[in-house]
């Protein structure tokens, strides 16, 4: 499956890594420095460590959900300051800015403004928006993908609220939708199926937006597919991607690690973007034990038979440090910027592609 080498890349020097490694803003994860959306541009390495120094910035109406246990607020960005509220797993708050604690010594010194409260860590709330949809009644044949545009809303296992609850699904989770019924009370749902198990879920139409062709269309497709290289420097904990030799894209990642029960790093080598999911229900071993069960991660690029992956992660938001059961994680917007990128296509009305071909992948350990 190996592909031709592309041409020698303009690497960052080890010396530019070293000062992006010193930043230290792994929660600045998707770097958009390609402006995500239309084709990629190159771009220097100064300009990408000034955009990695930067907080993000905030639009009206953004917030927050939890995504541990408990979550607790100071008043300023920093774990010392004194403590003014605490908030529980998927609680929704608003985000109104970011800062950049003191702490150096911190792989992720981002932390959040919620609201008029204080300050909490990056690392454990995903930023998320609430959008309501209009339901679609038409749903092509085949299926249509859909993602989630609410913080998170209940499938189930019938259309209503009356049914058991089947999973959460959450922000920018995708799913394949199949078809638009009515609940009792007439509200609408979509009827989702799970790429796993092959079971029905049902979750309120209006908590998920169908996705055009447009939005799932390749990134720079004028590119042949031996002049793009994706590369992942497993010590820096950075992605980037290559367009003859020069660099158009970089993002954070977390790569694999060591749990209790075993060694789960992703192992350095040349691999291709062989199969591709734009969606996919992640599930195995003992949920107590470092097991999961995550159903609609989005936007996965597989480079092994065995399950290893870039893919779009809304469990974490700690980008920059080894945690992975061995995929390589992303935000979801990055993510969804590799699937798009590399190749085989997965054309807008398939769930899948499986080839002998794919775009070229380096890990350096």
């Amino acid at each position: 499956m190996n592909p031709p080498k592309p041409p020698s890349p303009n690497r960052l020097s080890r010396r530019d890594f070293l000062r992006l490694g010193k930043i230290g803003l792994g929660a600045a994860a998707c770097l958009t420095l390609s402006r995500y959306g239309r084709a990629a541009g190159s771009f220097s390495p100064s300009e990408a460590l000034a955009n990695l120094s930067r907080p993000p910035a905030f639009a009206p109406g953004q917030q927050g959900r939890v995504l541990e246990n408990s979550l607790t607020v100071y008043d300023v960005p920093s774990s010392s300051g004194n403590k003014t509220n605490t908030y529980w797993r998927d609680s929704v708050m608003p985000l109104t800015g970011a800062a950049i604690s003191e702490d150096t010594s911190s792989h992720n010194r981002i932390w959040y403004r919620i609201a008029e409260e204080g300050y909490a860590h990056s690392a454990a709330i995903q930023p998320v928006r609430t959008s309501l949809n209009a339901p679609v009644e038409q749903i092509p044949a085949d299926g249509a993908l859909a993602e989630v545009s609410v913080p998170f809303t209940d499938a189930r296992w019938g259309p209503g609220d009356r049914h058991a609850l089947a999973y959460r699904f959450y922000y920018e989770t995708t799913y394949w939708v199949t078809r638009l019924v009515y609940g009792p009370n007439g509200e609408p749902w979509y009827g989702i199926l799970d790429d796993k198990w092959e079971y029905t879920f049902y979750a309120p139409a209006r908590h998920l937006r169908l996705l055009s062709a447009e939005e799932l269309s390749p990134l720079s497709p004028q590119v042949p597919t031996e002049a793009k290289r994706l590369e992942v420097r497993i010590p820096e904990q950075v992605m980037i991607a290559y367009e003859w030799g020069k660099p158009v894209f970089m993002a954070r990642v977390a790569t694999g690690a060591k749990f209790s029960n075993g060694d789960f790093s992703t192992q350095p080598g040349r691999y291709i973007t062989f199969h591709k999911r734009p969606s996919r229900h992640m599930a195995t071993g003992n949920l107590a034990a470092n097991g999961y069960d995550l159903p609609g991660v989005p936007w996965n690029s597989y480079i092994t038979e065995n399950g290893i992956a870039f893919h779009g992660t809304y469990w974490h938001n700690n980008f920059g440090l080894p945690r992975s059961h061995g995929c390589i994680n992303l935000t979801p917007q990055a993510a969804r910027w590799v699937f798009r990128w590399t190749m085989p296509i997965v054309p807008p009305e398939k769930q899948m592609a499986y080839e002998t071909y794919g775009t070229a992948v380096d890990i350096i350990a």
